[in-house]
């Protein structure tokens, strides 16, 4: 995992409430195993007509959604099902941070797993970002995970809240693998000691 670092840059809205992983996401596309390629079903169903021609009214087939790192969204985004490849999908897009009142336990955690901020604001917050997010080209803000802000276009700044260990992992691009790696010789250290006093083992 990629050690999350501080941005400037577009941000797109979709106020919609209680998009779900299989919207996010759907189900005919979880065969794979692989996180790349996955952009292209991002949103599938919203983004393509059933010819699977490119919706135009859709927001992320739309100019300022390219290069984009910054998804609002509605209240309880990412609930239903549990599936990795929801954030997977996301980051392969670009996506690296998703902002709204409150997200699904489930893809809240996996978010965090897979280097993508999920960030929890107030519905008054959320609101001012949906109308920065209407200023075309100069709907940028800037996210600053060490000092846990957000920055917006006109000078406004919104703390949020993060778990000091989660904050952590996504700073030092630790996912549960890599904080196994990290206690690497500790771990050596203990199968030495055990092999020599078990030797029979």
């Amino acid at each position: 995992m990629k050690p999350f670092i501080n941005f400037e840059s577009r941000m797109v809205r979709l106020p919609i409430n209680n998009i779900d992983t299989d919207q996010i996401i759907p189900a005919r596309f979880l065969k794979t195993t692989s996180k790349k390629g996955l952009d292209k079903q991002l949103f599938n169903d919203w983004r393509y007509d059933a010819q699977g021609n490119p919706n135009p009214d859709f927001v992320l087939n739309q100019p300022q959604a390219q290069g984009t790192q910054v998804l609002l969204a509605g209240d309880n985004f990412g609930c239903g099902s549990s599936r990795e490849h929801a954030p997977w999908a996301l980051l392969d897009f670009g996506i690296t941070c998703v902002i709204s009142t409150s997200f699904g336990d489930i893809f809240y955690n996996n978010c965090f797993k897979n280097g993508v901020l999920p960030i929890k604001v107030s519905p008054e917050d959320l609101e001012k970002l949906f109308d920065d997010a209407e200023r075309g080209a100069n709907a940028t803000l800037t996210v600053d995970l060490e000092k846990q802000e957000i920055r917006g276009p006109d000078g406004g700044v919104v703390k949020f809240e993060i778990d000091p260990h989660r904050k952590k992992c996504l700073l030092e691009g630790l996912d549960d693998i890599g904080l196994t790696m990290v206690k690497g010789n500790q771990i050596d250290s203990f199968e030495a000691k055990t092999k020599a006093a078990r030797p029979w083992a």
